[in-house]
C-alpha cells in the first residue's frame, strides 16, 4: 500500500453502522435539548407552560431509547429490533414537531390553545384559599412568548430540532434496512 492510497482511504467515508450513528445522534441531540430547556427554566427562570412540558416527553423517550438502540446496534442485535427502535424515534420526533407547530401557532394567534394554558381560569378553589394561592402561583400562558431569538420562540426551535431528530432517525432506518 502506498502512502498516497493510505491517505486517500483515510478520507473515504467509513461504512460504519447507520443504526448506531443515528440512534446515538438522536440521543445526544435530545439530551442537549433537555439540558437547554432545564437551563432556561432553572437558571434563566423562563418557566414552561403546559404545552412546553408536553413537548419534553418526546425527548424523555428519545434519550433512553436512542441509547438502548445504539447499544443494541453496537452489540449486533437483529435488524428488526434496530429498525423498530429507529422507527419509534423517528415517529416520536415527528409527532413532537407537530406538537411544536401547534404550540407555535397558538403563540402567533393562528388558532386557540388549550384552555388550561391560554383560556380563562375556570377553577379558583375556595375563597379562603384563593388569596394565599394568588401570592404563590405564576400562570404561564401558552399563547404568550417569553423568549424569542431570530423571530422564533422555544416552541419554534423545538419544531426544528424535532424535525432534525426525525430525519436522522429516518436516515438510520433507511440505511439499516438497505444493509445486506
Amino acid at each position: 500500500m502506498t502512502t498516497q492510497s493510505a491517505a486517500i482511504s483515510a478520507f473515504r467515508p467509513a461504512t460504519g453502522n447507520p443504526a448506531l450513528t443515528a440512534s446515538l445522534a438522536v440521543a445526544l441531540i435530545a439530551a442537549a435539548t433537555i439540558a437547554g430547556a432545564w437551563f432556561f427554566q432553572l437558571v434563566l427562570e423562563i418557566l414552561p407552560c403546559p404545552l412546553c412540558l408536553e413537548q419534553r416527553y418526546a425527548y424523555y423517550l428519545a434519550i433512553p431509547l436512542g441509547a438502548l438502540t445504539a447499544l443494541a446496534a453496537r452489540s449486533g442485535a437483529p435488524r428488526p429490533l434496530l429498525l423498530a427502535g429507529l422507527a419509534i424515534l423517528a415517529l416520536a420526533a415527528l409527532a413532537n414537531a407537530g406538537l411544536g407547530t401547534y404550540h407555535s401557532g397558538v403563540e402567533w394567534g393562528f388558532w386557540k390553545g388549550p384552555t388550561d394554558c391560554s383560556g380563562p381560569v375556570v377553577n379558583l378553589g375556595s375563597a379562603g384559599d384563593l388569596l394565599s394561592r394568588l401570592d404563590t402561583v405564576k400562570v404561564v400562558r401558552c399563547d404568550e412568548v417569553q423568549w424569542r431569538f431570530l423571530g422564533l420562540s422555544l416552541a419554534g426551535y423545538n419544531v426544528l430540532i424535532s424535525l432534525l431528530m426525525s430525519a436522522i432517525a429516518a436516515w438510520g432506518f433507511v440505511k439499516t434496512a438497505q444493509r445486506a
